[in-house]
């Protein structure tokens, strides 16, 4: 499941117009859809579809996409006026196709740890911040970027803390977390 799960994205070249813009109703509009990212941008390893759609961003988009005066999908992005950011206002900005080049420096592959205040970054967030300053002010985005940044060092010790534990109870003979003779059986009896 986890192979057929990346294999599905990562063995078609990125730069492939079908992947945002499906090859049977190639559609711009259809392309400028949040749900086009959630093809591969879901599911356990890659949350992105789920944060975004609980996030109050994701929620406004859910409320009101069926409005075509909140959501007007037929503009080009640069011309678009949407009552909330989509994944492509932000991460295509102006309707950019180069979706890296917009978006922010955190990944679950040891990234979460970076220096976020070295030189390499500053530009990437600099970015970020006047994306959201194109509807918050500039200390809004900043003071978020900061508590992403918080949140990140959090996850990062719970996440060492946690294979600790796991490390611990495997020298104590505890790693087995159901041993045989306290398993279930078919039936649900011990």
């Amino acid at each position: 499941g986890d192979t057929a799960g990346c294999t599905f994205c990562h063995t078609s070249p990125e730069e492939r117009c079908s992947t945002c813009h499906q090859r049977h109703q190639f559609n711009p509009a259809v392309a400028r859809k949040s749900e086009q990212c959630k093809t591969c941008h879901w599911g356990k390893d890659h949350r992105d579809w789920e944060a975004y759609n609980i996030s109050i961003h994701g929620t406004v988009y859910q409320v009101n996409k069926w409005d075509p005066t909140q959501f007007d999908m037929s503009k080009k992005l640069a011309d678009a006026d949407y009552v909330g950011p989509t994944c492509q206002y932000c991460h295509m900005r102006g309707g950019h196709h180069n979706v890296q080049r917009l978006s922010t420096v955190y990944t679950s592959m040891g990234m979460s740890n970076a220096d976020r205040g070295a030189p390499l970054w500053k530009e990437k967030r600099d970015t970020w911040v006047s994306v959201c300053d194109d509807c918050h002010s500039p200390r809004f985005a900043r003071e978020n970027l900061q508590a992403m940044d918080e949140a990140c060092k959090d996850a990062g010790l719970k996440y060492t803390e946690t294979f600790k534990v796991a490390e611990n109870l495997m020298l104590d003979g505890m790693g087995e977390p159901m041993p045989k003779d306290l398993a279930p059986d078919w039936s649900g009896q011990h």
